[in-house]
């Protein structure tokens, strides 16, 4: 053996050695050490109020809002509104998915505090897995919202031929039958909508007006209500919770000095609230609302609602809602008022 020869055998006996040691340093692999990761470490989260992420507390489990409704309806336009209140906002996610984004935003460690998703019908049959999410949703105990955007089949018609574009469930027949298809597949899920927005004669802004009263607080309030006049001549609200008609008392109408004005004159006001049986009917119907708001938080539901009714929606339901919003909010109740029709005459 020549020189190079021992040298590369004394290399070679140097590396195996040091191969050696180095393995003797590796710690043994256990059947115990193989075992599924646990439930709270970060790379097996569970979504609960009751396990915690690696590092994260139970706090940063995200908010949850799912946004759905009628296609044309303006689900696009309360998704952009809620990523300008800083949401983080995912549009179009398959429903088998949201507990797994929920997930996702709970490792953050805080940084996606807030989550809104987009569901609708352009899922195809992943929309069919929504019923099955909301109730892992549920039994993880993870809060969750659900807005629906509602609209008449005439404004959702109109929408479509303007922009020419077809209906998501149309296929070979007309508009109105993609329609009518998409609103049998969302009647259950309307019916467990936490919040129902009618957009059948909202603009956009007046949408996003609607989205920001909702979400834009810092703090979630227990309970927020709507008080909106209306006139029966013009149509029910779609979106109403709850419907009172203020036709019982005598019309200002009739009162040639009173007729030009509405119900936020306070002579209007006045001669409404002078009437027999308007002071007993705004008592008897607050004592009535705080029970409903009692079940209502019990049952979790966050929004309602009210809708106040007269002929045209100027004189007896304007002043009615006011006075009444005005009764919600000395009782700790966060309250919007809307006026529907007033000035349409």
């Amino acid at each position: 053996m020549n020189e190079q020869d021992g040298q590369d055998t004394e290399r070679t006996a140097g590396q195996e050695a040091g191969r050696t040691a180095e393995h003797k340093k590796q710690p043994k692999t256990t059947s115990e050490d193989q075992s599924p990761p646990e439930a709270g470490r970060q790379d097996g989260a569970e979504v609960s109020t009751g396990i915690e992420t690696a590092g994260v507390p139970d706090a940063a489990i995200p908010e949850l809002v799912i946004i759905s409704g009628m296609s044309g309806a303006g689900r696009s336009t309360a998704a952009k509104c809620l990523e300008d209140l800083g949401w983080f906002v995912v549009d179009n996610l398959p429903p088998a998915l949201i507990p797994t984004m929920v997930e996702l935003g709970a490792r953050s460690q805080g940084n996606v505090a807030r989550i809104a998703v987009v569901v609708d019908v352009r899922g195809r049959r992943f929309f069919d897995n929504l019923r099955e999410s909301l109730a892992d949703l549920e039994a993880k105990s993870v809060t969750r919202r659900i807005v629906f955007l509602e609209s008449s089949d005439d404004a959702l018609v109109r929408r479509f031929e303007s922009v020419r574009r077809p209906h998501p469930l149309q296929g070979d027949g007309r508009i109105v039958d993609g329609i009518a298809a998409e609103r049998e597949l969302l009647r259950e899920l309307r019916g467990d909508a936490d919040l129902v927005i009618d957009t059948s004669s909202l603009n956009v802004h007046e949408l996003r007006a609607k989205m920001d009263a909702q979400f834009a607080g810092e703090e979630e309030p227990e309970l927020r209500a709507t008080v909106m006049s209306f006139g029966f001549k013009y149509g029910l609200p779609v979106d109403a919770d709850l419907v009172v008609d203020m036709r019982f008392l005598p019309n200002p109408h009739w009162v040639p000095e009173l007729r030009q004005y509405t119900g936020l004159n306070e002579e209007v006001a006045a001669y409404v609230f002078n009437q027999p049986g308007a002071k007993e009917f705004l008592d008897r119907y607050a004592e009535l609302l705080r029970l409903v708001q009692a079940g209502y938080r019990r049952e979790g539901k966050r929004y309602v609602t009210i809708a106040v009714g007269c002929t045209g929606g100027k004189h007896r339901s304007v002043a009615m809602s006011e006075k009444l919003a005005a009764r919600l909010v000395s009782e700790g109740v966060e309250t919007v008022v809307v006026h529907r029709d007033m000035g349409r005459e």
